[in-house]
């Protein structure tokens, strides 16, 4: 019979390849210690694989096709992020089983790649909780960032099928769900995180009440920035309401990063966050999605160019020697032509979040924005690459 033996979450900080200039070594180095830790239970069970719950951050599928889950099959996990690359194999026959059982059996109606090029939600933790470790992996997307969104207890139900589906199988199998807490990448709250709420929900996961989560809507984690934490409602689903130790929680000047251990358990070491107030005293609007829409069509030539720049350094390399070419090959126009010079712009000066504003404000969805910045600045310009060769150091 199957089982799950291992279960973790955790952050996957792009920050811990790209090293910009604005964030603090030391936080960085924090969280990759913590993410090591998380590790170790690989060594404890020594599971035959590892199902992988991860986000697309808009760089795996674009606005021209976003599936609410998605399931790669193939042979290789191959993530590209910040000029680096993890090759890990697949369990094929774990996933196409999967893969087939919960489209008859279970009536998900599944996306499938053999192919897709993973992101930095994958790349991170596969270098800082994987490691060399040689175990093949599964990996699974839920949307978190281009509504409509699956609800907490759609993903909580897919989790509870695949371990069902695990359960009539012969492998043991750790689980992975890679997802930040409060975070606003790319939008106006990107400087004022929700770090309260976290707290709070960490707490709420110390003593197992996953509910604190699942009952929660697509919208009200839009508001406090953790709509990333679907793919650990995914993982409670599979693994049930179990106590959570809190390994490390780091809120930095932009992001809350945590790292939770749920299987195996082992006794507690350390005092559980305490917080009285009900959501860390955070107030719902209940307005529908605030921080992350649906990209108007108006700007589908800017998001598109965002996202083709993420995979190909020939692009990022034309758009700075030849930007109008470039412009004109994807029929921007107006404020968006203009908005698209932001991934010149950030070569030259200041942080790289504060280039994204006018490209949300020309309908970039402010993830991608801020993403794309991200990769043009630390593997294509200059200042970017001397910082991302210090932190390589690291």
């Amino acid at each position: 019979m199957g089982e799950i033996v291992a279960a973790v979450g955790t952050c996957h900080t792009p920050y811990m390849f790209t090293r910009p200039p604005d964030e603090d070594p030391n936080q960085l180095a924090q969280a990759g210690a913590a993410m090591n830790e998380l590790g170790k239970v690989l060594d404890e069970t020594k599971p035959d694989a590892i199902l992988f719950f991860g986000a697309d951050h808009v760089e795996t599928f674009s606005v021209s096709c976003v599936p609410s889950f998605a399931i790669v099959a193939g042979d290789r996990a191959i993530a590209k992020f910040a000029g680096r690359e993890h090759n890990l194999p697949i369990h094929r026959e774990l996933a196409e089983d999967i893969l087939n059982k919960l489209v008859t059996d279970h009536h998900f109606d599944m996306a499938y790649s053999e192919d897709a090029e993973l992101g930095h939600a994958f790349s991170i933790p596969f270098e800082y909780v994987i490691g060399k470790r040689s175990i093949p992996v599964v990996p699974f997307f839920a949307n978190t960032y281009v509504p409509p969104l699956p609800t907490p207890r759609r993903c909580a139900a897919l989790g509870k099928a695949i371990a069902e589906i695990v359960k009539g199988r012969k492998e043991r199998v750790a689980i992975i769900a890679s997802g930040g807490m409060s975070h606003f990448p790319g939008t106006t709250k990107y400087l004022t995180p929700e770090f309260d709420f976290d707290r709070w929900l960490v707490s709420q996961f110390e003593v197992g009440n996953t509910d604190a989560l699942l009952d929660m809507t697509g919208t009200q984690l839009d508001e406090v920035g953790n709509t990333e934490l679907l793919n650990w409602a995914v993982m409670f689903g599979a693994i049930g309401a179990l106590e959570g130790e809190l390994i490390d929680y780091i809120p930095t000047w932009h992001h809350g990063l945590c790292m939770m251990r749920f299987l195996p358990q082992r006794a507690r070491t350390k005092e559980r966050m305490q917080v009285a107030e009900q959501f860390g005293g955070f107030k719902f609007a209940n307005q529908g999605f605030l921080f992350y829409k649906h990209p108007p069509s108006e700007a589908y030539g800017l998001n598109k160019l965002m996202f083709e720049s993420r995979h190909s350094a020939e692009l990022r390399h034309r758009i700075i020697n030849d930007f109008e070419k470039v412009a004109d090959e994807y029929g921007l126009k107006g404020k968006q032509r203009e908005a698209a010079k932001e991934l010149i712009n950030v070569g030259h000066g200041g942080k790289v979040s504060d280039h994204v504003g006018p490209l949300a404000e020309a309908g970039a969805h402010p993830l991608q924005a801020l993403m794309s910045l991200h990769v043009i600045f630390s593997t294509s310009h200059a200042r970017g690459q001397a910082a991302m060769a210090a932190g390589s150091k690291h």
